[in-house]
């Protein structure tokens, strides 16, 4: 079951960078994401996955265990880690596509 929360992780992580609308429903009229965009959404889906882990904390263990901040720069680490896949299908796979076409 932790793997499934794992890659849930994963794939929120990545949703950002790719697609081009916000949060999977806001179309942009330049049809372009910013940069800062994908950031802001990220910082809000790394909340969902922490929502997402407390639930399961919740249903395994019965109640939730009080966190220090470091447990939160690890978890955020670890979400940008995750997301690193994303980045570089945006900023290196597509132009690179994109120039041999």
């Amino acid at each position: 079951m932790i793997w499934l929360l794992v890659l849930t992780y994963l794939v929120l992580a990545n949703l950002p960078w790719v697609n081009e609308r916000l949060f999977l429903m806001v179309k942009f009229a330049s049809g372009k994401k910013s940069a800062w965009w994908r950031l802001l959404e990220t910082l809000v889906y790394y909340f969902v996955a922490l929502l997402a882990g407390v639930g399961y904390e919740m249903q395994y263990a019965g109640n939730v265990y009080q966190q220090d901040w470091e447990f939160f720069v690890t978890t955020l680490s670890l979400f940008l880690t995750f997301s690193v896949m994303g980045v570089i299908y945006r900023h290196q796979w597509l132009p690179m596509q994109k120039k041999v076409r």
